[in-house]
């Protein structure tokens, strides 16, 4: 059987290059080499697209580099050719894009697809924009009626002119402590929990250095932290949820992929009818930012009553080997060559569907 011809597209321009690194190793090592065809293509800090002949040098590097690596460009239906009169001319079938943060997973790559017109894994141009971008994906699990805790936007330009009518606004509405984030970026990168007044300016300054504007958080107290993942396109499922005990003070950067010290608990320690309103609810967020093929949904519940908030969806979740996208799939009966099997079969499926919409009169 002829083998499907798979561009795995890793690196970027975003903080979290070397996570998508980490994505991409762990992928690489799991695919069926029987069945799919490998071209790995990693974008460098600078936005340059390469072509990884050596891909484990690449990936056991941490980073992708410029030197000794072939530039090429995507074009016109999947051909992927060198720049400046290289050898390389190859034909993908499907690209399964492992980026993450901006200029990866907030529709700006999915744009370039599109117009090349070449399957991709995940998300469209609209639900990886609204999922990136956490100001309108509150707005719209607010307009799906999806629970969630307080929040206000800051916009940078709006801090810089006037600090303190920023601070004097938002201290009535959200109670300390509360929580900053750049509203386009993930890994927890630029994320800074103020405990108290004093604290505000130094932490909206940390979360503003990556974002134009910043979402502002009141603090579920007392919550435990419970992910679950969804697959599919049209007619999406919810894996088993599973639970986050944070190692520092809050799931930070540090404590996904540096200090290795938080615990993932699958299944979650809620009780099943609140397991299954946690995935009831990852399915509704889901649709609500039209995502597609892949996501996972984060959300906070309350030790008390058990009461559920929905905190983020992420659109492209990393596939590093202790992330709990692939883990909670495991964990539901799916394993992780099977997993990759799936999202690049809905990849196909979701390409041949938009085949059929008209485009002339």
């Amino acid at each position: 059987m002829k083998k499907i011809r798979v561009g795995l597209l890793f690196g970027g321009r975003s903080c979290e290059h070397e996570v998508s690194v980490r994505s991409a190793r762990s992928v690489l090592e799991a695919i069926d080499r029987n069945k799919y065809e490998l071209t790995m293509i990693g974008i460098s800090k600078r936005g340059h697209w390469l072509m990884a002949g050596d891909a484990l040098a690449v990936l056991q590097a941490g980073v992708v580099e410029e030197q000794g690596l072939l530039p090429v460009v995507l074009e016109q239906g999947g051909a992927l050719m060198a720049r400046q009169g290289g050898a390389l001319d190859q034909q993908l079938d499907v690209i399964f894009p492992l980026l993450h943060g901006p200029f990866g997973e907030d529709g700006t790559v999915q744009g370039l697809l599109e117009l090349a017109g070449i399957p991709y894994v995940g998300s469209g141009v609209v639900g990886s924009a609204v999922g990136m971008d956490k100001e309108m994906t509150k707005r719209a699990f607010r307009a799906d009626g999806l629970p969630q805790v307080e929040y206000a936007v800051v916009r940078r330009h709006q801090w810089r002119q006037d600090p303190a009518a920023v601070q004097r606004r938002l201290e009535p509405q959200l109670a300390y402590p509360m929580f900053f984030k750049p509203a386009n970026m993930g890994s927890s990168v630029g994320v800074c929990k103020a405990h108290g007044p004093e604290e505000f300016r130094a932490c909206l300054e940390e979360a503003a250095a990556y974002d134009y504007k910043v979402v502002v958080e009141a603090e579920a107290s007392d919550c435990r932290e419970v992910e679950c993942s969804v697959l599919g396109n049209e007619e999406p499922q919810a894996s088993v949820v599973g639970e986050v005990v944070p190692g520092n003070e809050f799931y930070d950067y540090n404590a996904k992929y540096i200090d290795d010290n938080s615990q993932l608990i699958i299944p979650a320690r809620l009780s099943p009818a609140t397991s299954a309103l946690v995935r009831e609810l990852a399915l509704r967020a889901f649709r609500a930012v039209e995502a597609a093929g892949l996501a996972r949904v984060d959300f906070f519940v309350s030790r008390r009553d058990e009461q559920v908030y929905v905190n983020e969806i992420n659109t492209l979740p990393g596939f590093t080997p202790i992330s709990m996208y692939p883990k909670l799939w495991e964990a539901s009966g799916v394993a992780y060559p099977a997993l990759i099997d799936r999202l690049i079969q809905l990849a196909l499926d979701r390409h041949r569907d938009r085949q059929d919409i008209r485009t002339v009169l």
